[in-house]
């Protein structure tokens, strides 16, 4: 069984590696603790050394802060925090000349109470800017319109007293959702897109993008019969209304149609939803987002036949011409060290850089950061304070970058706005900068190795073996031929094969076997994983399962 075929003349973001930085996490240059736009530009060559081709920022625009940004109060400028408009232009700058893309944070599903666009639209129930939002009467017998939810816990809905109704927030009641049903609204995020892509962006993560459209009949949620006491309260309901509406596909392709104005950009979206649904937002003829964010790796049990068969749902669900992607961590999910275990973050790294598709590498993932514990004082996730002991905190993924070891992890010469993990004095760039053998290495040879062979870009995937810990698949592109060995677990496991088997360890996880040769098994090593060359006489191993 083969899966995809090579991109013939493929666009920049098929072969690409992804980056996220946060931000307030990657350099402060300011001495406020806090990340700037000049942190980044100053840790420009550190990307370039990793060897990724684009960075995602989260968002940088003026903000109350309320979710850290995801709270816009002006969609055409910098927050002060971060630096100005002319730091971000030499940002776009430098970066170019380094052959890096940039892409923005696009947050149009809501704005904060604090933007212009809301204090007119609350002003009065006869502003011209009311409609912009979604505002509702209360209930016949008083109370919220319906049952909807907030993700952040509570009530959906937030009363307005002076002008006697409520209006919905799908996050924070300090951000209320913008009324995508009304052509004006879009037409003004069509114009910041517009500003951005001409400023020089490559494109743009489009925030929740699966929440645009809700109900226009406000019907209630149904119970969510799997809820369980204890669970976080958003999941008492299922967002029947309130997400995954079939009308959000319609403005999907009008921003992609924006996007397409423009040379060579790239519209991505991010989604949080079962595969069968996530491949529809490539939309009508592949009219929808270019990327659907697939955030399966984040959630799966590490566990190698489902993860093969999660590999194998997600390619057979790919509609024709549909181009793959896969994401390992970003900032509202638990660091990858912190769900499979330092040892196996490895092994996750092979596993996303030699995927068919597009992957994206989160912030400090290429030294293998933890999840850092948060104390109580400490703690500044909106999430955490809403629903507190749920453990849904997501500080803990988005600490400081660690860059030396140095009071402050060369990150700043003053306390960060997040506690330090307690390894940084070790675990940190320049240390794992010298140690050939260390993740960082490891993620620096793995892109570098993507970009020699397009067999492990653009080639297509043959499922191998999954059992146990041991998952093999191979990729295949023209006369180029590689099987990927992976031991998902920490005793050490052999596979021997009926057909011949002759090729050369061209990448090992510890840079320690690499150019060893191989003769009809593959040995490896507790949480160990090998990149083989098939020699041209070699038998494709078949699949087992």
């Amino acid at each position: 069984m083969s899966i995809g075929e090579p991109a013939a003349g493929g666009a920049w973001w098929q072969a690409a590696v992804i980056y996220q930085i946060y931000p307030r996490s990657f350099q402060d240059t300011n001495g406020d603790g806090i990340g700037d736009i000049p942190g980044i530009i100053s840790r420009l060559d550190h990307l370039v050394e990793l060897g990724v081709d684009a960075i995602w920022l989260s968002p940088i625009f003026p903000s109350p802060m309320a979710d850290f940004g995801y709270d816009i109060s002006d969609y055409t400028a910098i927050h002060p925090l971060f630096g100005d408009l002319g730091d971000f232009d030499l940002l776009l700058a430098e970066a170019h000349a380094r052959g890096l893309k940039v892409l923005l944070d696009l947050v149009p599903n809501h704005t904060s109470d604090r933007h212009p666009w809301f204090r007119e639209s609350r002003s009065s129930r006869r502003s011209d800017k009311r409609d912009w939002y979604i505002w509702r009467d209360p209930a016949a017998q008083g109370g919220p319109p319906n049952n909807w939810l907030s993700e952040f816990g509570g009530s959906a809905w937030a009363y307005d007293e002076p002008t006697g109704q409520y209006y919905y927030h799908a996050f924070l009641a300090a951000q209320p959702d913008l009324n995508w049903r009304n052509p004006q609204v879009r037409a003004a995020i069509y114009e910041v897109m517009r500003f951005w892509m001409q400023r020089g962006v490559d494109g743009f993560r489009v925030d929740v993008i699966w929440h645009l459209m809700k109900d226009d009949r406000f019907r209630d949620n149904p119970l969510n019969p799997d809820y369980r006491e204890g669970d976080p309260e958003p999941h008492r309901l299922v967002p029947l209304y309130t997400t995954d509406l079939p009308e959000v596909h319609q403005v999907i392709e009008e921003m992609r149609s924006v996007v397409e104005e423009f040379e060579d950009r790239l519209l991505i979206g991010e989604i949080y939803l079962p595969l069968e649904k996530l491949v529809a937002y490539y939309g009508r003829d592949l009219r929808g987002v270019h990327l659907p964010f697939n955030f399966s790796l984040l959630l799966v049990n590490w566990h190698a036949p489902t993860i093969a068969r999660l590999i194998e749902d997600y390619e057979a669900l790919l509609p024709r011409g549909g181009w793959p992607n896969w994401v390992l961590g970003n900032h509202d999910r638990p660091r990858v060290a912190g769900r499979v275990g330092e040892d196996q973050a490895r092994i996750a790294a092979m596993l996303l850089l030699t995927l068919r598709g597009t992957p994206t590498i989160y912030y400090g993932d290429e030294l293998g950061m933890p999840q850092v514990p948060i104390p109580p004082e400490r703690v500044h996730d909106p999430v955490e304070r809403n629903m507190p002991g749920k453990g849904l905190s997501r500080d803990g993924a988005r600490t400081p970058m660690q860059w030396d070891g140095g009071r402050f992890a060369g990150f700043s010469e003053v306390e960060p706005w997040l506690p330090l993990a307690a390894d940084h004095a070790s675990r940190n760039v320049a240390n794992m900068r010298e140690d050939t053998g260390s993740i960082l290495n490891l993620h620096r040879r793995l892109i570098a190795l993507r970009r020699r062979h397009p067999a492990l870009t653009t080639g297509s995937y043959h499922p191998v073996h999954a059992r146990d810990d041991l998952l093999l698949f191979a990729r295949h592109s023209g006369g180029e031929r590689f099987l990927v060995a992976l031991n998902l677990g920490r005793d050490p496991v052999s596979l021997g094969f009926r057909e011949p088997l002759r090729g050369t360890v061209i990448l090992s996880c510890f840079a320690d076997r690499d150019g060893e040769a191989v003769r009809g098994s593959i040995d490896l090593a507790g949480d160990d994983g090998l990149v083989i060359e098939l020699e041209p006489e070699s038998a494709m191993p078949a699949a087992s399962f």
